[in-house]
């Protein structure tokens, strides 16, 4: 009976012994050989956007020298998928928001309209990605040729006037009103505005890189 005793002691010993010596090695494997779950974990690289990149946008809202302000914000629409390195990382019709920086409309005597605008943000699945771009800028065209024939105009119609009253000197005199009343005509008219109705394409340059 003591021999039985004595040697079911020394088999549970025994076992003991094996299971302390089996688990390091099992806590080893689990660390040199991680889960074939953790690869997907890691984050594909970024894609950078260098600076220089061309965005050419069509406007969703109309802005203007006339009605807009600085600091109005509008939105448009990637006109042109960005690709780099042959592969498309901005779709076409990806939406942008920028900002009126400045906007002055046309004078009565001098002073031409002008508008310069930007873009501050990439808007795709519900996010914002804030980028820079170089201002967009734009002047009216100048109106004085067109100021030129008006007053031309007026000097004409007023020396005709001038020569039926009382001939030459008659029309140096007309000649001086009808001068007249061409200035007055340009004082009283603004020169062009700058309007840009949506879907017009504006052409856009990023001034700095960005991650996507």
């Amino acid at each position: 009976m003591k021999r039985i005793l004595y040697l079911l002691s020394v088999a549970i010993l025994t076992g003991g012994l094996i299971s302390c010596n089996r688990q390091p090695s099992a806590s080893a494997d689990s660390t040199s050989n991680p889960p074939a779950v953790a690869d997907k974990q890691i984050a594909e690289p970024k894609i950078v956007i260098p600076a220089g990149t061309r965005l050419r946008i069509a406007l969703t809202d109309a802005v203007s020298s006339d009605k807009s302000r600085p600091g109005d914000s509008f939105m448009g629409v990637l006109a042109e998928p960005i690709v780099i390195d042959g592969k498309t990382v901005l779709e076409k019709g990806t939406k942008v928001r920028g900002l009126v920086v400045d906007a002055k409309e046309s004078g009565r005597v001098k002073g031409r309209a002008s508008i310069q605008l930007k873009l501050t943000e990439i808007v795709r699945a519900g996010n914002s990605l804030d980028i820079s771009t170089k201002p967009y800028s734009a002047v009216a065209e100048s109106t004085k040729g067109r100021d030129a024939a008006i007053i031309g105009g007026g000097a004409g119609l007023g020396a005709a006037i001038g020569a039926i009253a009382g001939g030459g000197k008659g029309a140096l005199i007309g000649a001086g009103i009808g001068g007249g009343a061409g200035t007055g005509t340009v004082l009283a008219t603004k020169g062009e505005e700058i309007r840009y109705a949506p879907e017009t394409r504006i052409p856009f340059t990023l001034a700095r890189s960005v991650e996507i």
